[in-house]
């Protein structure tokens, strides 16, 4: 497994993403999901992104700690990177009502010390997310927090903390061969001031796979997920399924050429970016897995004939950084 060095932890670079046990997934059976995370562990994937904001996800990596300290000894607990969110509706941040919060995760998830807590904030026109971004940088110096991160800020934003001194270790941003516009800004300040970006929607909810290769436009009642029908949005507003459809080719003669599967190259297209510290895969636990497709990922390099043909597609499509706004602008 490709891992990297993050915040005093060694990181897989394909990360078990856990926003599809909030719902809008198919069913989620707890007791199989906990089993089912073990297997990603013991197949190398030890790392987790989740939020407070994720139905039962802090409690799973609770319960699946528990099980993992039960077959494997306290020893293995070392092993697991699981990084949550802090998403709390706009309002004023007391340090109390902050430290309350980030107690609570802690509880559910069964660790003395949070790897990643990765702040989102719905209203930049409310400026409590300063205090908050202070509050949790002391806590983080209290020893509740190992690093203090983002989800879907802009560069602006960022800029605006390094000028107040808040230390940030990454940004969770939506990035795929769809979506590029992180290439625009945030890559290059996150290199400048020692962040990583950690990327979601890479695969943009299986739409970039062979399921869709040479396949008509699907209608809204074929987009049995919201994943799916949150990134066919995107898909519309980035040129449309023609183009798509041209993009599939491109990626399937890659992924081909190095006994991969698409999902693979678009992973890869999106980790060999500056500044991206890893890719994360949504895990419909219990429901289906992609463990070995995805472990893939790490068996081939895209050279630039490949980067050459896919961009050759990318080209024609619409800029989503003038249509969109930066990263997270989406959300606001």
């Amino acid at each position: 497994m490709e891992r990297t060095e993050f915040g005093g932890l060694s990181v897989c670079r394909v990360l078990n993403g856990m926003w599809q046990v909030a719902g809008g997934h198919g069913r989620i059976d707890s007791r199989k999901a906990v089993e089912e995370m073990v297997k990603y562990h013991d197949a190398g994937f030890t790392s987790w992104d989740l939020a407070d904001i994720y139905g039962p996800a802090e409690d799973f990596i609770g319960e699946f700690r528990k099980l993992l300290a039960s077959q494997r000894g306290e020893a293995e607990l070392a092993n697991v990177q699981a990084f949550t969110k802090f998403v709390p509706e706009p309002r004023s941040m007391s340090r109390q009502f902050v430290e309350r919060s980030v107690e609570q995760s802690r509880r559910r998830m069964g660790v003395d010390t949070i790897d990643l807590i990765q702040f989102h904030w719905w209203d930049y026109y409310n400026p409590a997310w300063l205090d908050a971004l202070v509050h949790l940088s002391e806590l983080r110096d209290k020893g509740m927090i190992r690093n203090v991160g983002l989800t879907n800020f802009d560069t602006v934003h960022m800029q605006d903390m390094k000028d107040a001194g808040i230390k940030i270790a990454s940004n969770q941003v939506q990035y795929s061969i769809i979506d590029q516009r992180p290439a625009v800004r945030m890559a290059e300040f996150c290199k400048k001031n020692g962040a990583v970006i950690f990327a979601y929607g890479t695969v943009c909810g299986g739409l970039l796979s062979e399921r869709y290769l040479k396949k008509p436009e699907p209608g809204n009642a074929e987009l049995d997920t919201l994943s799916l029908r949150k990134y066919k949005k995107m898909v519309d507003a980035w040129g449309g399924w023609q183009l798509f459809q041209e993009l599939l080719v491109a990626l399937k003669a890659a992924a081909d050429k190095h006994r991969a599967s698409i999902a693979n190259v678009a992973a890869r297209y999106v980790l060999d970016r500056p500044a991206v510290a890893g890719v994360i895969i949504g895990a419909r636990l219990g429901l289906s897995e992609h463990r070995q497709d995805n472990a893939r990922v790490f068996g081939f390099s895209l050279d630039s004939e490949d980067n050459e043909k896919i961009e050759a597609v990318t080209s024609r499509s619409r800029n989503l950084y003038e249509l969109i706004g930066d990263c997270g602008d989406e959300y606001r």
